[in-house]
């Protein structure tokens, strides 16, 4: 520790009057977007556990103590099937989303890293394609309706599984793993796939953790696809239901809630909105220490 400390005031004392200046306004700056990030937070939290007898506006629930706060909001969505079935339905789509991504983006991106490859410039641009040109919506939607994927939960995730950004910025990390790693298992005979099995993916750790994030959080949000192609209820997933329950201000100011009495129905907005960013708040800590480090090997050639 003592080390730490002087280390840190040999770099105190080798900073100028300017970068003084620069790292305090980055400090007053980054404050400042930590009240906007954590208000709007902690607004939301407080107001989901607000109880049917509370009297005020929003904002002084911003003050509300935590003894009188109520967990009826979330007795409500946790005993409501309708919840309980969308948030599985979500997490279907994202475990088998992110899967199915990251098993298709893995061997285009690997393919695309390899220098020799025949018409690698060809197939390079034609990845670029549908990143510079965007086909719409009819032609999309004809597509999955032809496939015959409407109203079945791969129709949310399928027809976004490889993206370019993503796509571009794995092959560059593999780009940035050292040849002779691969020749070397290629002179003992190893085949292309047992290269890229028992090689590149084991290194490639990180990549796959900050892919997997990018497409993870894409699913679990995903709004828009669901609500063209699901319209059976049992189907739809999170999103849709979060949206019809944001979209009850035209309701009593309270809602039954079964077996536990009344809660506001702006309290079960706030709950469900703060439910439904737990999954992504637990990931994230577990994928971070993985993140900048992915996102910088992979974007170095990008």
């Amino acid at each position: 520790m003592p080390k730490k400390n002087s280390e840190t005031s040999k770099i105190l004392m080798q900073m100028t009057g300017t970068d003084r200046i620069f790292y305090t306004i980055l400090d007053v700056f980054l404050v400042i977007t930590l009240i906007v990030i954590a208000v709007p937070l902690w607004s939301t939290i407080t107001l989901s556990f607000r109880p049917a007898d509370y009297i005020g506006n929003n904002m002084q629930g911003m003050f509300l103590p935590p003894w009188k706060w109520s967990t009826a909001a979330y007795k409500a969505l946790l005993g409501n099937r309708g919840f309980t079935l969308a948030f599985f339905n979500s997490l279907k789509i994202l475990v088998f989303g992110v899967a199915t991504a990251l098993v298709l983006t893995v061997p285009i991106a690997y393919g695309l890293s390899i220098q020799t490859l025949p018409g690698r410039k060809f197939f390079n641009i034609l990845i670029l394609v549908p990143y510079l040109f965007n086909i719409g919506l009819i032609p999309h939607y004809l597509v999955i309706t032809k496939l015959g994927l409407t109203n079945h939960l791969a129709a949310v995730f399928l027809p976004v599984a490889v993206t370019t950004y993503n796509c571009l910025i794995m092959r560059s990390f593999f780009e940035g793993i050292p040849d002779s790693l691969k020749e070397s298992a290629r002179i003992d005979g190893a085949p292309e796939w047992k290269v890229l099995v028992q090689i590149i993916l084991p290194l490639s750790k990180p990549i796959l953790m900050t892919i997997g994030l990018f497409y993870g959080v894409s699913y679990w949000n995903d709004f828009f696809n669901a609500m063209l192609y699901l319209s059976k209820n049992e189907l739809q997933p999170l999103p849709i239901l979060l949206r019809n329950i944001l979209l009850a201000s035209g309701m009593n100011e309270y809602v039954e809630v079964n077996a536990f009495g009344e809660a506001p129905i702006a309290a079960i907005k706030a709950a469900s909105v703060f439910m439904s960013a737990i999954p992504m708040v637990i990931a994230y800590p577990f994928i971070q220490k993985y993140f900048t480090k992915g996102t910088l090997l992979g974007s170095v050639k990008g």
